[in-house]
C-alpha cells in the first residue's frame, strides 16, 4: 500500500450534482444517496471531520440556462438553490444513518438552514457534525467548483477531495481514448496550463495561492474514500 500522507483529520468532499443522479443523469437516486451516507459515515466514524460542498447541475445548471438566452445571474442564482435541494436530501440520508449535521447557506432561508457563518461553521466541525454547505459563493458567475476551494480554506481544511466517476485525472477523456495517462500526480500550473479537466481555473488559483492540495478520486470505487482519508495514494493529487 503506497501511502502520500498521514491520515487527514479535516476534509472538504466536492460532490457534484450528477453524482446524486445515479444512471440517470437527472434528479435525486436515493439508492446513491444511501451508499454516499455510508462512505460519510464510515470516515466521520474514523474522527475525520468532514466538510461538504454540493453541486446543483443534477437539477439546473446557471451557465447552461444562460445559454439558452436566460439571464445568467438569474440562472446561477437558480443553480444555487438546486444545491440546496442537494444538500438537504444529503442531510436526510446522513441523519438516517445517525451522522449528525448542519446544512449552512450562503443564501439566507432560516426554515431550512443555517446562514452561512465561518466560525460557526467551524464549530460544528470540531463538535463532530458534518457540514453541508449550500448556495454556492452566494454570488452569480462562481461554480461550486471555486466555492469548495473557498469553503476548504476558510474552515481550515487539510485537502479537497473531488469525487467523480473516474479514477483520477488523465491527460484525455479516457472513455473516449482508450490511451489516456492517469496522473498519480500533477502541479496547478500544468492544470491550468494543459487545461485538464479538474476543477474550473479560478478554484485552481485559489488553491494554489493558499497551497492547497486537491485530490481528483473515484467515488464509485469501495472503500477508496476511507482509503484516501488514510493517506493511501489514491487518485490523483493536484499540488
Amino acid at each position: 500500500m503506497k501511502k502520500r500522507s498521514e491520515p487527514y483529520k479535516r476534509i472538504l468532499l466536492k460532490l457534484s450534482g450528477e453524482a446524486l443522479a445515479g444512471d440517470a443523469g437527472y434528479g435525486i437516486d436515493t439508492d446513491v444517496l444511501k451508499v454516499l451516507a455510508d462512505q460519510i459515515k464510515e470516515i466521520h466514524g474514523m474522527g475525520i471531520q468532514v466538510a461538504i460542498v454540493l453541486g446543483g447541475g443534477n437539477i439546473f445548471r446557471g451557465i447552461a440556462g444562460a445559454t439558452q438566452g436566460m439571464d445568467r445571474a438569474s440562472a446561477d442564482y437558480m443553480g444555487m438553490l438546486a444545491t440546496v435541494l442537494n444538500c438537504l436530501a444529503l442531510q436526510d440520508a446522513l441523519e438516517r444513518e445517525n451522522v449528525h449535521t448542519r446544512v449552512q447557506s450562503a443564501i439566507e432561508m432560516q426554515e431550512l438552514a443555517e446562514p452561512y457563518i465561518r466560525r460557526k461553521a467551524v464549530r460544528h466541525l470540531e463538535k463532530e457534525r458534518v457540514v453541508i454547505f449550500g448556495g454556492g459563493t452566494g454570488n452569480p458567475y462562481f461554480t461550486t467548483d471555486t466555492t469548495a476551494a473557498l469553503r476548504a480554506m476558510e474552515v481550515g481544511s487539510q485537502v479537497v477531495i473531488k469525487a467523480t466517476k473516474v479514477d483520477g485525472v488523465y491527460d484525455a477523456d479516457p472513455k473516449k481514448n482508450p490511451e489516456a495517462k492517469r496522473f498519480e500526480e500533477v502541479t496547478y500550473i500544468e492544470v491550468l496550463q494543459r487545461g485538464l479537466q479538474v476543477m474550473d481555473s479560478t478554484a485552481i488559483s485559489l488553491c494554489m495561492d493558499n497551497k492547497l492540495p486537491i485530490i481528483v478520486f473515484n467515488l464509485h470505487e469501495k472503500g477508496a474514500l476511507r482509503r484516501l482519508v488514510e493517506g493511501e495514494a489514491i487518485g490523483t493529487l493536484v499540488h
